[in-house]
């Protein structure tokens, strides 16, 4: 409660100088800065190699953190794709040609590095790093600012693939405008890079027909006791204006499944700590009504890794069947009130499938483990 309290506070005090910001134009010279959700666009744009950066940001509400204060991932994640869009489909449309918008086809892992709070301030900034002949690569850089002291810290970093899609046929994918790299290192660089995510996206199409099913009477700490699902209905507000839905609102729904599967489990406040490669298999079209599954996979000490799946049907179109849109895994960690990691109530599989999910997500803990202290192991 003193930790919301806290918050509530600092959302307070940052709303009101925000307000003071707009108005009077003071605070900006000083580096304390706040505007909406859209893209600053300036003079350089920021020219760099041939490419621009953009820069976003807005202050953290109380409807965007959960009842602890701290802000949700799903909203984090929200931001990120919202700066990855606009980038990339500007950089689409960048030559005379056909024009298009570019829909998110990947996010690659993303680690929350620091918590955000709300009445702090974050500030978004994506660069377009590579480009393929039908795709673009984003990184994103995410810091939070308080607002009191004006200190500074690195959220999170992701990295996001898109593909451009017509206006006149959004099942038609156009040609990316290249870039220009400033050394030739970092156009092999973002090649490999290219060529890793798309062997990725292709090993995890064996998921596809992989269904989370209800249990009667599931006992504690079991894979069907925590597993949770959220059916929506995508309306126009969810959509692009060419009708098909953001990849923000899909990762954002993602999320708050993924957080209620975790509550569930350990009953504690929790957060979001990463969240590893995710696929957007096919594009959601408005009127669809998604399903949003998580089911828990595996436990260490102090962690918890839920694999999340999204699956889409049609209701007004007969020709088309319901279809898996989407899968991700998410890796959550249990906090006490004093923010401090707590230990995580194990996982107990209990049919075959479960086991072998528990031994797949231990292998992927573990090798991100080694990952992180910079002795990653070899591929088997």
């Amino acid at each position: 409660m003193k930790l919301f309290a806290r918050t509530l506070r600092l959302w307070e005090v940052g709303r009101q100088v925000a307000s003071w910001s707009l108005e009077t134009g003071q605070g900006l010279r000083e580096g304390r800065h706040w505007a909406p959700m859209r893209a600053v666009r300036t003079r350089a744009d920021l020219q760099m190699s041939g490419h621009c950066i953009i820069a976003m940001g807005r202050i953290m509400r109380p409807d965007d953190a959960n009842v602890a204060g701290n802000v949700h991932g799903g909203t984090i994640l929200k931001m990120i794709e919202e700066a990855g869009a606009i980038i990339s489909t500007r950089h689409c449309n960048s030559q005379n040609g056909e024009r298009c918008v570019a829909a998110l086809a990947r996010v690659e892992r993303t680690d929350f590095l620091s918590p955000m709070c709300i009445g702090e301030v974050a500030h978004v900034s994506a660069e377009i790093t590579y480009t393929s002949k039908h795709s673009v690569e984003v990184q994103v850089h995410v810091m939070s600012e308080n607002i009191l002291t004006g200190t500074k810290k690195l959220t999170n970093k992701a990295t996001l693939w898109y593909v451009p899609l017509s206006l006149k046929n959004v099942d038609k994918v156009l040609e990316v405008p290249p870039i220009v790299y400033s050394r030739q290192e970092l156009e092999e660089e973002g090649r490999k890079r290219y060529e890793a995510q798309k062997l990725q996206r292709m090993e995890t199409t064996w998921r596809n027909g992989d269904m989370v099913q209800p249990v009667a009477n599931p006992e504690p700490n079991t894979v069907s006791y925590s597993q949770s699902s959220l059916i929506h209905l995508v309306g126009p507000s969810d959509c692009t204006l060419h009708g098909f839905v953001h990849g923000g609102v899909t990762m954002k729904l993602m999320d708050e499944v993924a957080g209620i599967v975790a509550a569930r489990h350990c009953k504690t406040n929790i957060v979001t700590a990463s969240v590893d490669a995710i696929n957007f298999h096919d594009k959601i079209r408005k009127g669809c009504v998604v399903t949003i599954s998580g089911r828990m996979t595996f436990t260490s000490n102090k962690s918890m890794e839920i694999e999340v799946l999204v699956d889409a049907d049609p209701v007004v179109d007969n020709s088309q069947k319901r279809y898996r849109a989407a899968s991700a895994f998410f890796t959550y960690v249990s906090l006490n009130q004093e923010g401090k990691p707590l230990p995580v109530p194990q996982l107990v599989p209990e049919t075959e499938d479960e086991k072998k999910r528990f031994e797949d997500g231990k292998g992927r803990y573990v090798q991100m483990k080694a990952k992180r202290q910079g002795h990653t192991e070899p591929q088997p």
